[in-house]
């Protein structure tokens, strides 16, 4: 079955905001065939398992038609363990955040009576729960189901395994006869034949196929990762295998525009796609794109359906998909034509319970993998740097230098220390800065803020964007060394600026200097600074002139006439985690 989007079935603006804020563009299979019928007050039979999106299926019927001004219990949603009902409980909140009034409560084995009995003491309109417990409450005469409206039985086959038949009958015949009957099962065994023949009322059967997982030229790894690890992971991941094409799907536009900014201050090469961007500037970034003219495309589903892209490297999973369907949609996107490729999947928290449910319901071949160490990314950009010499003096790809190489020898210099000294110069070290006198670089802060990404030299014939960007010491003031900087590569001319960061002498003809509240104290170097603004305004990083850095705050030299855009999109940017309040400076200090 198509999908179509959630503003053609019939829903209210409340659903819809919230539908939108929650970053689903349109709507499964599973929602497509159940939430118009479902809203008409029918019963319905749904063969769909956990993994197809059925629960917001289920959920948006039932919050559309409960009655906010009445304080009772209208939905009860059973399911067959405590996971599912935490997982459901939440996900109907978040569908129900605009709708004044819809309170509702899970309740299962294991947590306190008395936090279920004050919830349900001061009104819920929604109860989730498991069917033992739900039977512990009306037993009690703490759940009272007179004013049922709605019961919907989630993976009703499982909690039928699990022994649960006798306290789902006792609650079916406790309820009104009125009330309407939402069933999901993914299958359809005798039991269940019987309980749907003696309970629904002409019900409307609706079944979702299962789609098959079948590309063995993709190679499937899930990590588990906090969710405020994720992009330090990707980075990592991407680092480790010296990836230099690939596509990463987040769920929702914010997510999206948040992470390409991200990736853009860490030097890495990317554009988005989202449902807020016009169709000539997707045509725009689609002709870039094919012609790798950057290297990672961050999308949404619906931004990304249908893309016509080959030798994708990569797909990341940055986000859990909201179902099976588009996570085969996702990672079919590499491994094309005969060639290998990989799908990289974050899972955070309770997202296990649904990736494992979506792994047997479209029976995919997919692995726990362990993010890669710093020691091991290091190690990784060193084999890479490493090959490119290599490669370079196998093929004879450099002009000799044998007069500037033998004037060093007569000085003196041993032929190793010329070639480690190139080196350090190649990879952004500063002139007459050794290993023996360099400060010291300060730690990381745990767990997720490392420094910005060293220069990605590619050993793969990489084109002339992917030259790293060098920006000199600041070291006339005692700042930490400045890492290498990658600036955008979205916009047009930029691959062929190289800024080099300065210290500050005075102000530039046709700048402006501007004032940052970060300093030295919040470990704050010249490449953050040009990074932070290439990043987030996509100006080429040759509009930074020079950069002073004091304890407490930093003066950046910026063109005139781009100062005001500038000052207007770092305005509450967060940088080494303070939020930025920049303003034209005078005289040292903040105008």
């Amino acid at each position: 079955m198509e999908k179509k989007p959630f503003d053609q079935l019939g829903l209210s603006p409340d659903i819809l905001k919230a539908v939108e804020k929650m970053g689903f563009e349109e709507a499964s299979p599973i929602q497509t065939a159940v939430i118009p019928v479902a809203l008409t007050g029918k019963d319905v039979i749904g063969m769909s398992s956990t993994g197809s999106g059925k629960t917001a299926a289920f959920a948006i019927p039932a919050i559309e038609r409960a009655d906010p001004k009445t304080r009772a219990v209208q939905v009860l949603i059973l399911c067959p363990t405590r996971e599912l009902a935490v997982q459901v409980a939440e996900e109907t909140g978040k569908l129900a955040f605009f709708k004044r009034g819809i309170a509702g409560v899970p309740i299962y084995g294991g947590q306190s009576y008395e936090r279920q009995f004050r919830a349900l003491h001061q009104g819920v309109q929604i109860v989730i729960g498991t069917p033992g417990r739900v039977m512990d409450h009306m037993e009690r005469g703490t759940l009272k189901l007179d004013a049922l409206k709605i019961i919907i039985l989630d993976e009703a086959d499982r909690m039928l395994d699990m022994g649960f038949r006798e306290d789902i009958e006792k609650i079916l015949t406790s309820v009104p006869e009125t009330r309407q009957m939402l069933f999901f099962s993914a299958t359809m065994p005798r039991a269940i034949q019987d309980l749907i023949g003696r309970y629904a009322k002409d019900p409307a059967w609706i079944k979702i196929e299962s789609v098959a997982q079948n590309r063995p030229q993709v190679e499937q790894t899930y990590f588990e990762v906090d969710r405020r690890s994720k992009i330090e992971a990707l980075t990592r991941l991407i680092d480790v295998n010296d990836f230099r094409y690939g596509i990463i799907f987040c769920s929702t536009k914010i997510m999206v525009d948040e992470l390409d900014e991200h990736l853009h201050a860490r030097g890495y090469a990317t554009d988005r796609l989202h449902g807020d961007i016009s169709q000539s500037q997707r045509d725009r970034v689609m002709a870039k794109f094919r012609e790798r003219k950057f290297e990672f495309l961050v999308a949404t589903d619906v931004a990304a359906r249908g893309l016509d892209v080959d030798d994708l490297e990569v797909v990341f999973n940055f986000d859990l998909p909201n179902d099976a369907e588009d996570y085969t949609h996702r990672i079919g996107r590499t491994g094309r034509a005969g060639r290998t490729g990989q799908a990289f999947t974050f899972v955070s928290g309770q997202e296990i319970y649904k990736l494992q449910s979506m792994v047997r319901w479209a029976r995919l071949d997919i692995r726990r993998g362990r993010i890669p160490s710093l020691d091991e990314v290091e190690e990784a950009r060193t084999n890479v740097f490493f090959e490119k010499i290599r490669a370079t003096l196998e093929e004879k790809r450099f002009r000799p230098h044998d007069h500037m190489i033998d004037r060093l020898l007569d000085q003196g210099y041993a032929s190793t220390d010329i070639c480690s000294a190139l080196i350090h110069l190649l990879q952004g070290g500063a002139p007459g800065l050794s290993a023996a006198t360099a400060p010291a670089a300060a730690p990381a802060p745990a767990p997720v803020a490392p420094p910005p990404a060293a220069p990605r030299a590619g050993a793969k014939a990489a084109p002339a964007w992917v030259k790293p960007r060098l920006a000199a010491k600041a070291h006339d003031d005692g700042a930490a060394p400045a890492a290498d900087v990658a600036g955008s590569a979205s916009e047009e001319g930029l691959a062929g600026d190289e800024p080099v960061v300065r210290t500050r002498t005075g102000r530039e003809p046709g700048k402006a200097t501007l004032f940052f509240n970060v300093g030295r104290k919040e470990l704050v170097t010249p490449a953050d600074l040009v990074g932070k603004i290439a990043g987030v305004t996509r100006l080429p990083a040759g509009v930074v002139g020079a950069i002073d850095i004091h304890q407490r705050h930093a003066l950046v030299d910026v063109d005139e006439h781009e100062a005001d855009f500038i000052l207007k999109k770092l305005a509450g940017i967060r940088l080494k985690g303070v939020t930025l309040a920049p303003a034209r400076a005078t005289d040292g200090g903040p105008r």
